[in-house]
């Protein structure tokens, strides 16, 4: 037969925190607590928290961005790729134009299997984080002209105009 060792009965230990005088409170001042910042916070504060404009140099390369944002513009306007792609990189009032032009392409349906191909891409720099950018496509034996203007916001182009030829 095995034997145990026997249980030993241990207190439980005490662990609620000991009471502090309220005078004493008031006097002790720990290290570790960090007063709050007195911050005066106004609604003009606000365009701290809006888009920022960037410049050309924190920017992605135009010359290899602007062809591949291109075809995904022209995709969406035919309805073969979803607009929502697109969302990042265009303005509200484009991105409202593109939607609806790819709503009407999808309920038109693809009349065709093959996909808008983007010819060529001229860019132009106009100013330190804006772009002016001319594209030819060919989409259904039609080549037609594309003109963009993109302007640097929160590190990234972003399409402010878009006209279709």
């Amino acid at each position: 037969m095995t034997t145990y060792p026997r249980l030993r009965v241990v207190p439980i230990p005490d662990v609620d925190p000991p009471i502090i005088d309220v005078d004493e409170l008031r006097t002790t001042v720990s290290p570790y607590v960090q007063d709050a910042l007195a911050i005066d916070y106004t609604p003009e504060d606000d365009r701290y928290f809006e888009r920022q404009r960037s410049r050309s140099s924190e920017l992605p390369d135009p010359d290899r961005f602007v062809p591949q944002l291109a075809q995904a513009l022209v995709e969406v306007m035919v309805g073969s790729r979803p607009s929502p792609q697109v969302i990042r990189w265009t303005s509200p009032e484009v991105y409202a134009v593109l939607a609806r032009r790819a709503l009407v392409a999808a309920r038109r349906g693809l009349q065709h299997g093959r996909r808008p191909v983007v010819r060529r891409v001229r860019v132009h720099d106009i100013a330190d984080g804006v772009l002016e950018v001319a594209v030819v496509v060919v989409h259904t034996d039609r080549v037609r002209a594309m003109a963009m203007r993109l302007v640097g916001v929160d590190h990234r182009w972003v399409v402010t105009e878009l006209v279709i030829g």
